[in-house]
């Protein structure tokens, strides 16, 4: 049995789409905000929106833009990383 993955649209952040497959984003046209937006794996933007209510304290979080925050919780979520393993460089 397949388990079935959702994928949240970026750009308007309300619609999502699941498939049953599992991969890091799509990329595809959005039929909530008609655009063609990434859509990320939504462990991935669960994990985003907790670090963003509550910052982690091994990273200064808020120096980092929206994709980089992407990054880094992509990471967290699909790999065996974990966020202390990332530092800002100057």
């Amino acid at each position: 049995m397949t388990r079935e993955r959702t994928y949240r649209c970026l750009n308007c952040l309300e619609h999502t789409i699941t498939r049953e497959f599992d991969v890091s984003h799509l990329s595809v046209t959005c039929p909530n905000c008609d655009s063609f937006e990434r859509f990320v794996n939504d462990d991935v933007y669960q994990r985003f929106q907790d670090y963003e209510e509550s910052p982690p304290e091994s990273l200064d979080w808020s120096r980092l833009d929206r994709t980089e925050k992407l990054m880094v919780s992509e990471r967290v979520v699909r790999t065996t990383r974990t966020i202390e393993d990332f530092d800002i460089e100057e």
